[in-house]
């Protein structure tokens, strides 16, 4: 298995470094099951999109929220929070690294 502070430490510089503030590492392909390290930089953003079957953002280092139809679900470092069943994005307001499990039936 993969060593997930490495992982974090790794795509924290890779975002830092990048064009977009952000950066993102495919950790586990099982089947339906998908696990994503996902860096952004403070203020970078991840526009709304439509949510997998299910879902969670666990965040390993930071400080995020999850936007839905205009209202924010604020998560720091340790916070586990299920997706939501409705079009949701995510902003980062420090430097952060979330690890975004995803069931895609």
């Amino acid at each position: 298995m993969p060593d997930l502070e490495r992982l974090a430490v790794e795509h924290a510089a890779r975002a830092a470094e990048g064009p977009h503030g952000r950066s993102a590492h495919l950790v586990l392909h099982d089947g339906v099951l998908r696990q994503t390290v996902i860096a952004l930089t403070a203020g970078t953003a991840l526009d709304e999109h439509t949510p997998p079957t299910a879902g969670s953002v666990q965040v390993l280092r930071g400080r995020v929220s999850l936007t839905i139809a205009g209202r924010r679900v604020e998560l720091s470092t340790g916070a586990l929070e299920p997706v939501p069943q409705e079009r949701h994005g995510l902003v980062a307001h420090v430097d952060s690294v979330v690890l975004l499990t995803a069931v895609t039936a």
